[in-house]
Order: C-alpha cells, then structure tokens, then sequence
C-alpha cells in the first residue's frame, strides 16, 4: 500500500531533479509530483510524495521535515485523505459534475420557479395585491 506525503513549504522555483535527488538520497521508491498553478504553471509551495513502504515514509519525514531546501525549511508529514478531515474544515474546490449528494444531506422537495406564466395560477409577484384585493372584495356590501 502507497503513502502519500504531504511535503510543503517549497520554494516557488526549485529543480524538481534536486529535490527527487533528496528523495532518493534516503531509499529508492519515492515519487513526487508538485501541485502548480494553473494560470502561471509555477509551483504552489507544495506537493505529494508517495512512498512504498511505511519504514521510509517515516524516514522521510524524520529525516527531511524542517531541512532546509532552496531557501526555505521542508515540512513533510503525512497527507490526510479528504474524507477523513474534520467537517468544519473549509469546502475545497467542488467539481460542477459530481451528482453524487452526500449520505448526511436529505434530499430537499424545491420549488423550481420557472419564467413562463401560468394561465390559470396568478402571478406569484402580485400575490400580496391579489389578497388585498380579494378582502376589499369580501368586506364590500352589495346595496340595491
């Protein structure tokens, strides 16, 4: 089973052959992949580092947590999976195509309001005047 490293705290420029050289300088079979930026494509100051073995994820970790690389100090630890983090954590970024609601949400009966009118329903905007309407209507007395 793969680990998954958190390993932030990157210099914005950085030679990603350097850094993989520190990797492999502690075991064979770590691979990283830093996270960019989409509009620049420069590194965000972090990335994931995933590890075979859990002996050398935790060598990793002892070894190269507040090492400093480029300029700045390294924090590595171990990557939470997003399931697991706790529920007032702020909302990541949500793809528009997950349809998928989650088990804890119930499904909510909406109304949908929608621009064609009804020829039978009153307009929903006017619904305030309709009912003043109709108690002048009702108070009024018919004089013959």
């Amino acid at each position: 089973m793969s680990i998954r490293l958190y390993v932030g705290n990157l210099p914005q420029t950085f030679d990603a052959k350097e850094l993989e050289a520190l990797f492999e300088s502690i075991g064979a079979g770590v691979r990283f992949k830093a996270v960019n930026d989409r509009d620049t494509g420069a590194c965000r100051g972090f990335g994931f580092a995933n590890v075979d073995d859990n002996k050398l994820a935790d060598a990793v970790i002892d070894q190269l947590n507040g090492r400093e690389f480029g300029g700045s100090t390294l924090r590595i630890e171990v990557s939470e999976r997003r399931d697991s983090r706790p529920s007032n954590a702020p909302a990541e970024r949500r793809s528009s195509s997950s349809t998928a609601t989650p088990a804890s949400r119930k499904p909510a009966n909406k109304l949908v309001h929608s621009d064609t009118v009804d020829a039978e329903a009153p307009d929903p905007r006017w619904a305030g005047e309709l009912a003043k309407l109709k108690n002048l209507l009702a108070n009024q007395t018919v004089g013959v």
